[in-house]
């Protein structure tokens, strides 16, 4: 039996993708086997977001090349489809698939066993109109499933490299979307997050549907489903009609994850964002209006060129005044070939780190702030796995609907079903709990939560 290893860098659709693939490979009759064992085949799903993304990329590469020098190395993902030649340059890489046709992956192997010649197969990813459909109907080890709804984005923001990595934006077929949200709930998951490059922007390329539409048809012909999460959605395209489909909504929960990257004004004029900060008010304004107790985090960007101390305070104050529940603090790092990079007035590397540590103690201090509320309550739960920090083995995590980190004493057979915990201690990174019931045990049978 072929044998194929896997070894995934970077974001959430990409491990969707790699899972997607294995799919493939598993319908062909293929073994999955571990990266850092021996395989005929290695499978490198790259990213690019930034240049140590290249640099950790091309190291994971060369990693597979001296495990096997026989065996069949193909790289694909974003690096691949934005560097494809820097990739075929390094002695030992046999294929090359960019962000497209990946479905074709086998039939490039035949034909490499066959010719032993290098196959570079990246296209002009800015041409692609259509989404590639590639189904996962369950996942290896997961117990939130995701859900890839879209590909592509629009926006070219001055920072961003990945419009060139991924192309425009180009949404899936709601019927294919409903179909495998189906499969997926069918396999046991009872939560599925949606996600893609610029999740909230599904639909924009369509005539008479949008991401409200979608969300209103999951909960109404999806049956069996019981939590929805947006991985992902920019301030610009939260409309009225996604917030009113949220306020109808019994299954998406509370938390939304809304990138923000600066609180100035001025400093997202640079960036090219969609939005200013009056706006990103009223939306959390409005949100919270709908959905009490809503979780809100965000991704911050520290740093960009020309950044003013002024303008970092107003990005502190904003976070601050309107309580996001937990931040992901990254310091503004250049990107070959984005316009950011050759911009004046790069920020001192010691200014930069100086702001990420103030603005980490700030989210640290508002995700405690945040699950204080929820010390005393009952709250569900997914178990996910066994509590990393455990040294008694009999400790589970989970996460709430909220995403609060819960761990608490629990048994393997709870894992990815929806159990109710007392939260005894709120607290960050998690809160302590008790186990209080099994709500899938509780039910007559045939009967969903």
């Amino acid at each position: 039996m072929q044998t194929v290893a896997f070894h995934t860098l970077g974001c959430k659709v990409n491990h969707y993708e790699t899972e997607a693939i294995w799919q493939i490979f598993k319908q062909e009759g293929y073994e999955r086997v571990d990266f850092e064992g021996r395989s005929d085949v290695y499978i490198i799903n790259t990213c690019t977001v930034t240049n140590t993304g290249d640099k950790k990329s091309r190291q994971v590469i060369r990693r597979a090349i001296r495990k096997n020098p026989d065996a069949v190395v193909c790289v694909t993902g974003c690096y691949a489809q934005t560097s494809p030649a820097e990739i075929m340059a390094i002695p030992g890489v046999d294929i090359v698939i960019g962000t497209q046709n990946r479905i074709k992956m086998l039939s490039y192997i035949e034909q490499y066993k066959k010719e032993r010649q290098p196959i570079n197969a990246v296209g002009n990813i800015m041409k692609s109109r259509v989404y590639e459909e590639l189904d996962v109907p369950s996942f290896t080890d997961r117990t939130r499933a995701s859900l890839k709804i879209q590909e592509g984005c629009n926006n070219f923001c001055t920072f961003c490299i990945i419009p060139w990595a991924r192309g425009l934006m180009r949404s899936r077929d709601p019927k294919e979307v409903i179909h495998q949200a189906q499969q997926l709930v069918d396999a046991g998951y009872k939560e599925i997050v949606l996600t893609g490059i610029h999740t909230g922007g599904y639909g924009e390329d369509m005539k008479d549907y949008n991401l409200a539409m979608l969300l209103r048809d999951l909960e109404a012909q999806v049956k069996g489903l019981q939590r929805l999460r947006i991985s992902s959605i920019e301030a610009s395209q939260i409309t009225d009609e996604v917030i009113e489909a949220i306020k109808q909504s019994k299954v998406i929960v509370r938390h939304l994850h809304i990138p923000i990257q600066s609180g100035s004004n001025t400093v997202l004029k640079r960036m090219r964002r969609k939005y200013t900060m009056e706006f990103f008010a009223d939306r959390l304004f409005k949100l919270k209006e709908v959905l009490p107790g809503l979780a809100i985090t965000s991704d911050v960007i520290v740093g960009f060129p020309g950044e003013t101390e002024e303008e970092f305070m107003e990005t502190h104050q904003f976070v601050k005044a309107h309580q996001f529940s937990e931040l992901h603090v990254f310091p503004y790092s250049k990107r070959t070939g984005t316009p950011a990079a050759r911009m004046e007035d790069q920020v001192d590397e010691e200014v930069k780190n100086e702001r990420v540590h103030r603005l980490i103690t700030l989210s640290d201090q508002l995700a405690k702030e945040y699950a204080s509320q929820f010390e005393g309550e009952v709250v569900e739960v997914i178990p996910e796995a066994g509590f990393i920090g455990d040294k008694e083995k009999g400790l589970l995590e989970g996460f709430t609907d909220n995403y609060l980190k819960v761990v608490f004493p629990g048994t393997e057979d709870t894992i990815g079903k929806i159990i109710q915990v007392k939260i005894e201690k709120a607290g960050y990174p998690h809160c302590e709990g008790k186990f209080v019931r099994n709500l899938e045990e509780s039910l007559p049978e045939g009967e969903a939560v």
